[in-house]
């Protein structure tokens, strides 16, 4: 046999050997997508049947969408805009007052939460801790937090302390330290460790390794989850005071249940120019913190 032949035979029984373990990898991850997808049509189907979606009930319900919106909706017309306007906005000073309410109870429950979540987010990232322990108990807390509606936090706090906005501030903080504080635990366990070895190769600890290694490298992900966080909340400040924890959603709670279309209306517009708003400036805010012009033109 020459030294080709010689050379030829492992490399030929190598590749089969690579070739048989590919296909039958291939297989496996084929049986693998269809049994997936055969229990995503399944589950599909199944909540289909829960919430008795057909396309028959769809078909029939989507013209009625926009009744009760009609409802709500104020007559205006051309010769009297500005009065009609100003009747629909009657309420317009005590509407201002309770959304400034609802927007601080959210802007002060977003930084609580926030500088807690982020807090607790370090000993939540698997790379962070060498305890498993530790990891383990806070993901279980945050998740606990996070889980547990608004609303129902809501409910237990104004049976605590009274109606009004403190019973709403302390829910949505619980809440915006769960929701947050998953987040957060993400975005650390995404940075580059690089940093943090130079630092204890500078002999520093803990604390000092989170400030200088992980902190500057999470701060653009943490602040516009930040940012997010504080839209939501204004939604769930309005929501919640359903139950009596301050804001709007009292007064808007009010005008659905004695049928004042036009107050609701025009208390939502107010709510939705107002989450618009922040989003502008979050946007602004983001643009300016990764060192870009806002609204840079092409």
């Amino acid at each position: 046999m020459s030294q080709t032949d010689t050379d030829s035979a492992p490399k030929s029984d190598g590749f089969a050997a690579f070739e048989l373990d590919f296909q039958r990898r291939s297989r496996r991850r084929l049986l693998a997508w269809v049994v997936g997808l055969a229990l995503l049509v399944a589950l599909t189907i199944w909540a289909a049947d829960i919430s008795r979606f057909t396309v028959e009930r769809l078909a029939r319900g989507l013209p009625r969408i926009g009744d009760y919106i009609w409802l709500t909706l104020p007559e205006l017309t051309l010769g009297n805009f500005f009065g009609d306007i100003a009747y629909w906005f009657y309420a317009f000073p005590r509407w201002l007052n309770l959304l400034l309410d609802t927007f601080l109870i959210a802007l002060l429950a977003t930084a609580i939460g926030g500088v807690i979540a982020l807090g607790l987010s370090f000993i939540a990232s698997r790379n962070l801790v060498s305890s498993y322990w530790l990891y383990f108990v806070t993901r279980r807390a945050l998740e606990i937090a996070r889980t547990v509606p608004e609303v129902v936090y809501a409910l237990i706090f104004v049976v605590a302390f009274g109606v009004g906005p403190l019973a709403g501030l302390l829910a949505i903080t619980i809440h915006t330290v769960g929701a947050l504080g998953k987040l957060f635990s993400e975005v650390n366990e995404n940075i580059d460790p690089a940093p943090m070895e130079a630092v204890r190769a500078c002999g520093g600890g803990w604390f000092t390794v989170m400030r200088f290694a992980v902190l500057p490298q999470v701060m653009p992900g943490v602040t516009a989850y930040v940012l997010w966080r504080l839209e939501l909340n204004i939604r769930a400040a309005a929501i919640i005071g359903f139950v009596g924890a301050g804001g709007i959603g009292q007064e808007l709670y009010t005008a659905i249940s004695m049928n004042y279309y036009e107050d609701i209306s025009a208390m939502v517009l107010m709510i939705v120019l107002v989450v618009t708003l922040i989003d502008l400036t979050s946007e602004r805010v983001r643009h300016a913190l990764i060192g870009r012009a806002a609204f840079e033109k092409v």
